[in-house]
């Protein structure tokens, strides 16, 4: 904490005595990161990682005394360019944030989208998580051999379900494990969902034969052995699903991982942007965001302002030329 300078008093004594307060004291702008009437858009149905990531940041903030209260509000549509258009379109909003991810920066390719990331303000990359391969308790399949040895003998015949539009981590890593496996992904019958939580419902169901989301989406389902999970597609086994194998120590080589973070409208100042990171900041380094990431197994992958944006732009090309790699 900063203490203020007898100069700093002064100047702000002159500025009350000059005229009446823009802000009564101990008001949200006092602090220089509570933002009042932030509101945080969810670009996908309830249930899902950037719903789950929202509710979790907005909860925490409130716990760590960041803010009063943020209001979580979902738009879901078209793999999260619904949401993106109308963030786009509130140019100069320093009160409104989107949480996304990696199915953002593919759903703006896979749909042609008018409006891209390039077209927000990147505030923070907040996390990264494996993917984690389910399915039904009920399932025939009970390992990952299993699934694949079905999945090859008939692609078609074993529907896999994501939570996001092509391009997105949930249809680029069941592509990319099909293809270690031997299967053209061209072939593999890939349904997507608008977010985890529509997902969910399909699995449990039997409706597809598999489904690919992130873990801390599912850990709740795989610990009440609703779900079965079969593989994990990040470089190590995950802490809280530690006898599950990665893909690559069952035999196929993908290393694969999603992450999240926020954007902002365009058009900010930059003491707009600069709250709004700072913001972010204060949250990545509270302990009840620390224990949040513990309990839903993600990953710190914090990077702020324009190291995100930068980011960004790797990301887009990235899946780019996975997509030309893939043939899709």
């Amino acid at each position: 904490m900063r203490l203020r300078t007898p100069l700093a008093l002064l100047g702000a004594a002159v500025l009350v005595l000059a005229g009446p307060p823009l802000l009564s004291a101990g008001s949200d702008e006092d602090t220089g990161t509570r933002i009042p009437g932030l509101r945080l858009m969810v670009p996908n149905t309830p249930g899902g990682g950037y719903d789950i990531t929202a509710r979790t940041a907005a909860k925490d903030a409130k716990e760590a005394g960041l803010t009063h209260g943020i209001e979580v509000f979902n738009l879901p549509g078209a793999g999260g360019t619904v949401g993106l258009s109308r963030l786009v379109s509130e140019h100069g909003n320093g009160r409104l944030a989107m949480s996304m991810g990696l199915g953002v920066v593919g759903a703006a390719r896979s749909n042609h989208a008018p409006k891209t990331l390039a077209d927000t303000t990147p505030i923070a990359r907040l996390t990264e998580e494996q993917d984690v391969v389910v399915v039904a308790r009920n399932s025939p399949y009970r390992t990952i051999d299993e699934l694949v040895g079905a999945w090859k003998e008939a692609p078609g015949k074993v529907p896999v379900g994501g939570g996001s539009s092509p391009g997105g981590p949930d249809h680029l890593a069941p592509m990319l494990m099909a293809r270690a496996a031997g299967i053209t992904p061209g072939s593999v019958n890939y349904i997507p969902f608008d977010g985890g939580g529509e997902l969910l419902a399909s699995i449990l169901g039997n409706k597809v034969g598999f489904g690919v989301s992130g873990v801390g989406e599912y850990l709740d389902q795989i610990r009440a052995g609703e779900l079965r999970v079969l593989a994990v597609t990040g470089p190590e086994r995950v802490p809280d699903l530690a006898d599950v194998p990665t893909l690559r120590e069952s035999g196929y080589d993908v290393d694969f991982t999603n992450w999240r973070g926020l954007v902002a409208p365009p058009g900010l100042s930059d003491a707009e942007r600069g709250k709004l990171i700072r913001f972010a900041e204060e949250l990545h380094d509270s302990p009840e965001w620390r224990r949040s990431m513990e309990r839903n197994g993600w990953d710190d992958a914090f990077l702020p302002g324009e190291e995100f944006g930068a980011f960004l732009k790797a990301e887009d090309r990235r899946v780019v030329s996975v997509l030309k790699e893939l043939g899709l």
